[in-house]
């Protein structure tokens, strides 16, 4: 029998990757988001809803006409910098929000659920790369609301049985290869969308934010991962729960990681664009490196990424863009 899985967040950047990715795989989906910044046109499997997790009766009646097997958890507010201007926004949606979820989920009885994670909720580690046992010292609101919620999910599954997969993303980049869906937003802020857009002339020039940190050259270090093999890994942790697997946190990322100035150089040799660059002063809440030990999630899940190559990344993400040409 196939199975159900609500997608909340299922039109934004990564959710349509993981949509496409189940649908590919014969799952039944439906994608609830209030399309603030997901498209509709990114869901390309399955059903669409448009809701905000926020208004709970809303959220329980798609529960109800749909009857999932299971929650994959998306939507969420992401900008760190935005997160420390404006931390009521974030609590309000990334917390408030999935304890909605969580309660609906409780009422309909469903019990599976995956979580959208992020290495921020690291902080500054104390070593790298950095594991799952590693402490957990988030520095800036973002990182606080995911790892409020993770503290919930693991309150919650003592308490009423709930079987959760919390995925700590690490810098998440690229497109699916085969140029249908990639970043939409237009104030996407990740280093290589913002290397393309800038060699596609979408932007006047990349500004480098901070050359001062603690590494070999100055600027962040940070561990890039294929969309698409996140994707993957969401349908591991699916099937993982699903026979029967227990609750648990993985990492995902390559073990490797890329300065800012790295990347850049990169993305200039696949474009094959000088674009502009300028330095800037550092943002608030940017650890000088993050790089992710990935052992667990490869060793229990099986997970083997397929696209570990950050001029491969780059190269989708750019093939993606011209794709979008305008229509941003």
């Amino acid at each position: 029998m196939t199975k159900k899985v609500l997608v909340t967040g299922g039109a934004g950047y990564i959710g349509s990757h993981v949509v496409k990715t189940l649908g590919e795989k014969g799952y039944d989906t439906v994608t609830f988001d209030n399309l603030s910044t997901g498209h509709k046109e990114s869901v390309i499997y399955g059903k669409l809803a448009v809701g905000d997790l926020l208004d709970y009766d809303e959220l329980n009646e798609v529960f109800k006409i749909h009857k999932p097997d299971a929650v994959m958890h998306f939507a969420a507010h992401i900008v760190v910098p935005e997160s420390v201007e404006k931390p009521v926004k974030y609590y309000i949606n990334n917390v408030s929000g999935t304890l909605n979820l969580l309660k609906a989920m409780k009422e309909n009885d469903v019990n599976k659920f995956i979580f959208s994670s992020t290495a921020a909720v690291y902080g500054i580690p104390e070593e790298i790369p950095i594991s799952e046992d590693s402490p957990v010292k988030p520095i800036n609101p973002y990182g606080h609301s995911k790892a409020m919620v993770e503290k919930v999910l693991e309150d919650v599954s003592r308490a009423d049985g709930l079987n959760y997969i919390a995925l700590r993303y690490f810098n998440v980049a690229g497109a699916d290869p085969k140029g249908r869906l990639g970043e939409r937003k237009e104030d996407a802020t990740h280093l290589i969308t913002m290397c393309v857009r800038t060699a596609a002339g979408k932007r006047p020039c990349l500004n480098v934010y901070g050359t001062d940190y603690p590494t070999p050259d100055g600027t962040c270090i940070r561990d890039y991962i294929h969309v698409d093999d996140l994707a993957e890994a969401h349908v591991l942790s699916l099937e993982y729960l699903l026979e029967g697997g227990k609750s648990d946190v993985f990492n995902c990322g390559y073990s490797r990681g890329y300065s800012v100035f790295e990347v850049v150089r990169a993305a200039k040799k696949v474009t094959g664009v000088d674009f502009p660059v300028t330095l800037a002063e550092r943002r608030p809440g940017d650890p000088p490196v993050l790089v992710a030990d990935s052992g667990r999630i490869r060793e229990v899940l099986g997970w083997k990424p397929e696209y570990d190559d950050l001029d491969y990344i780059i190269k989708t993400a750019w093939e993606w863009e011209k794709v979008l040409g305008s229509k941003i």
